[in-house]
């Protein structure tokens, strides 16, 4: 499988999503990966509705996506994986998912977290897995769109002193 991009965004599907990343990293397939969202069939049936013309979208378990992505028979797959949170992505990762890089468009806030940038909230749970993610050399680059410029969320972590 060719993970071709994989984004922590709370929103998930939208958008930003369908009309510049699934066109500029030529993906066939969105994977939606959310223990949450998998449960919940409301918010699965409205994200497959969401797909872009042409590209299919599945929404899985964190479990599924780990297994499917060591499966040969999906080895064909040109995929986007969107998580909400990053210790999904740190668990995609964990169980062998290889990416060089994560993109973080947006990270919802409440009252748990504190404002990093203006679209990206953290809280200790998100910190600690960034910092996992960082220690193992993997880039987290901050755009909400491809053509915009790429920031480096270790360092905007850093400014806040909570790395």
């Amino acid at each position: 499988m060719d993970v071709r991009l994989l984004r922590i965004d709370s929103r998930l599907l939208h958008g930003q999503v369908t009309t510049n990343w699934a066109k500029v990293t030529k993906v066939n397939r969105i994977l939606v990966v959310s223990d949450k969202v998998a449960r919940d069939e409301i918010r699965r049936t409205l994200l497959i509705q969401a797909s872009p013309p042409g590209i299919k979208v599945n929404v899985i378990t964190v479990a599924k996506m780990i297994g499917i992505y060591h499966d040969i028979r999906f080895s064909s797959l040109k995929v986007m994986i969107l998580v909400e949170e990053p210790e999904d992505a740190k668990r995609l990762i964990a169980g062998g998912v290889t990416v060089d890089t994560v993109n973080i468009g947006a990270i919802s806030f409440d009252k748990t977290k504190v404002m990093v940038s203006d679209a990206i909230a953290v809280n200790d749970v998100d910190v600690a897995a960034f910092s996992w993610i960082h220690k193992k050399g993997i880039k987290l680059d901050v755009r909400k769109v491809s053509g915009d410029n790429s920031k480096d969320l270790w360092h905007a972590l850093s400014e806040k002193e909570l790395v």
